[in-house]
């Protein structure tokens, strides 16, 4: 078995990266970012489920742990933990094969050339923010660091690859001057995932020449494995009978630490619904646990949601199911007007989605907000923004009953 290190950030840090390329060549123990930041008991209690035999600060402080801790299996090199929006955490290990078929695939993709660098800008204890610094450490070039993706950072890195979430993506584009080039210009590759990113999103980037790849994947294929639809090389995608999607490949993670092992025959079976178009693209309906059950029906959110999105004078979108005594569960929209005092009307909505969508996706109720919660990850905050929608009142939001 190998050692397990805690190791307490509060961003990405030259020390991590040094930390990190000690795990993935076997010099050091294996790593577990952990954010810093998180409510003392919080914190303490993720510790104390992973159980590292070592903890070290954000000073650097490196400390046993007098707790009970087992070691990983000798090829891990990274534990992530992780929840996704809803769910119990758990510790995901990442060997380092598995890493590194990762960045070279994707390096090979975009096509990146002999030192051209990466920008970090992603919390380094999520696997998005850690395979930017595995890209670099497989390229052999030093990432630059950033705190945050704020026009002057990103503009003034120099850098030729980010990774990055749709809503640091559109924060980007608005930063941009109403005839000035946009922060992102000068970059070769622009990835683009961690949640649904809206159809004017992509297209607003594309015509101000932002070169954006999408991504899909997960913790458990090391991040993003599917780019622009199609998997990186060695990657098999499939969608079975059931509509998940499945993906195999040597990408995939070596198990849940203390938990169930990768799956004996290769494949893993994610919590998302897709489609393969008729020339092999993937496109990610939503997550499978999301689907609402409406007058029996099924409704998918994310669906519902990039319609919504398409609206004019629709800046976000999300959707999630309510109860609902005659029906099951109602849809409802929560949106972000690109125009706070000129919102788009329900019934334009509504028709929005009418003209793509069968009638019961259409929405039953609509929230206007200034902002939809989010997770660390980019990806929206499902269980807060239902605890919030429950504490509203019904007068606070047109409803219509369909």
């Amino acid at each position: 078995m190998r050692p397990l290190r805690a190791v307490l950030v509060e961003r990405a840090t030259p020390r991590l990266v040094e930390l990190l390329a000690a795990a993935l060549d076997g010099s050091g123990p294996a790593i577990a970012p952990l954010d810093a930041g998180l409510p003392p008991a919080r914190l303490a209690g993720l510790i104390d489920a992973l159980g590292p035999d070592s903890v070290q600060d954000t000073e650097g402080v490196t400390s046993a742990r007098s707790g009970p801790h087992e070691g990983v299996a000798e090829g891990t090199a990274v534990v992530v933990g992780t929840s996704g929006s809803t769910g119990v955490p758990k510790g995901v290990e990442l060997s380092a094969a598995a890493l590194r078929h990762s960045a070279r695939a994707s390096l090979d993709r975009l096509g990146a050339r002999p030192g051209e660098r990466w920008l970090c800008c992603l919390p380094v204890t999520h696997v998005a923010g850690l395979a930017v610094l595995v890209r670099s450490l497989v390229s052999g070039t030093e990432p630059v660091l950033a705190e945050r993706a704020d026009a002057g950072t990103v503009a003034a890195s120099g850098c030729a690859h980010v990774s990055l979430v749709p809503t640091q993506l559109q924060r980007l584009l608005l930063q941009a001057g109403a005839h000035g080039p946009t922060p992102l210009a000068g970059f070769s590759s622009v990835l683009l995932g961690g949640a649904a990113t809206p159809a004017g999103l992509l297209e607003a980037s594309r015509d101000a020449g932002v070169p954006v790849v999408t991504t899909y994947g997960m913790t458990e294929t090391c991040g993003g494995c599917v780019y622009d639809g199609v998997p990186l090389d060695g990657v098999r995608a499939e969608v079975r009978d059931d509509g998940r999607i499945w993906i195999s490949g040597p990408v995939l993670f070596s198990g849940y630490l203390g938990g169930p092992r990768a799956p004996a025959d290769g494949w893993f079976r994610t919590g998302d619904l897709g489609r393969l178009e008729a020339a092999g693209r993937l496109t990610v309906r939503g997550r499978a646990d999301d689907v609402i059950n409406t007058g029996g029906h099924k409704v998918v959110p994310g669906e519902v949601a990039a319609a919504l999105q398409s609206c004019p004078g629709v800046r976000e979108a999300a959707v999630v199911g309510q109860p609902d005594p005659e029906w099951g569960e109602r849809v409802v929209a929560v949106v972000v007007p690109a125009d706070p005092a000129d919102p788009p009307t329900l019934e334009l909505l509504r028709r929005h989605v009418r003209e793509r969508l069968p009638r019961y996706a259409i929405p039953s109720r609509v929230v206007m907000v200034d902002a939809v919660p989010m997770l660390p990850s980019g990806k929206y905050d499902i269980v807060r923004l239902r605890q919030e929608l429950l504490r509203r009142e019904q007068t606070e939001a047109e409803s219509v009953i369909y």
